[in-house]
This record gives structure tokens, C-alpha cells and sequence, in this order.
């Protein structure tokens, strides 16, 4: 792992109480789910960023239609610090995901569009089986096709 996305999960960890829905174990599958999203034109680091950072200012694992934008404000502020690294491109696709994540379905950017699907992959862990349909990308729905989301929903069950 990076040390600039080992330092963003520390922090995102430090300021959230775990659970199951939005916690640790889903931003890891995320960010691994985002692995397999790279292919050309897609921005690896910022994919992985934004694992750790598009939940990270719910305020609970309840309906939260506001966190997306709240976290594409937060990243202003790790702009000077943890973010310093970045270009204005990638913070301004770290934003665009952040804010549209849970009420966009494809932009078109193919950074952008990993990043939802990275996100959507992982709805099996609120009992929802994610449709090959939704996917912005032709990899997200590739693996939303080959995936045997009945027995992971099962592992988590169980």
C-alpha cells in the first residue's frame, strides 16, 4: 500500500466508529475492488483514495445523502497536508467521485467511473446483489457478473 493512502485509512480509522456497512472492512474491499478497476486512463491513486475517503464523513451507517459532498470539502482541507502530493487533476477527480458517488451512475471519466464501481461491488455486504446493469465500467460489470455474491453474503451471515 502507498504510504500517502496508508496515511489517509489511518486517519479516516482514527475519526470513524467501525462498523460493518461503512467501516474498515468495507473501505479494504473497496480499495482492493479498485485494483482490479485499473485499466487505461483510470488513475490508481486516485481509486485508492478514494476508498478511504468517500464514506469518511457519514454521520452513521444510516440514510446519509450529504456525505459525499461533505468528504469532496473535507479533501480541501488535507489539500496542504496529507494530499500534498496530488495535482489539481487528481483532486478534482478525487472530489467529483467523492461527491457523485451515490447519486451518479456513469460520468464518462474513467477514473471516476472505477471509483463508483469500486463502491457498488461491495453491496453485497448490505444484502444487495450488484447489477452488471449499473456498472460504469466494463470490468465493474464483468466481475458483477463472475462474482458468487450468494456465498460471500453468506460469509458475512454466518
Amino acid at each position: 500500500m502507498l504510504e500517502i493512502v496508508r496515511q489517509i485509512r489511518e486517519l479516516v480509522l482514527s475519526r470513524w466508529t467501525n462498523s460493518q456497512l461503512h467501516g474498515i472492512s468495507h473501505w479494504d474491499r473497496v480499495y482492493d475492488y479498485g485494483k482490479q478497476l485499473v485499466a487505461p486512463g483510470v488513475d490508481p491513486l486516485v481509486v485508492a483514495l478514494f476508498a478511504y475517503l468517500h464514506d469518511s464523513c457519514r454521520t452513521g451507517d444510516g440514510y446519509d445523502t450529504s456525505h459525499g459532498p461533505r468528504a469532496a470539502e473535507w479533501i480541501d482541507s488535507l489539500r496542504e497536508t496529507y494530499l500534498k502530493p496530488l495535482s489539481d487533476e487528481q483532486i478534482r477527480l478525487l472530489k467529483e467521485a467523492c461527491r457523485l458517488h451515490t447519486t451518479t451512475q456513469k460520468t464518462g471519466n474513467p477514473t471516476v467511473d472505477a471509483c463508483f464501481d469500486a463502491d457498488r461491488l461491495d453491496l453485497w455486504r448490505a444484502d444487495i446483489i450488484p447489477d452488471p446493469e449499473k456498472m460504469a465500467t466494463k470490468k465493474g460489470r464483468m466481475i458483477a457478473q463472475e462474482t458468487d455474491y450468494d456465498a460471500l453474503m453468506d460469509s458475512i451471515h454466518s
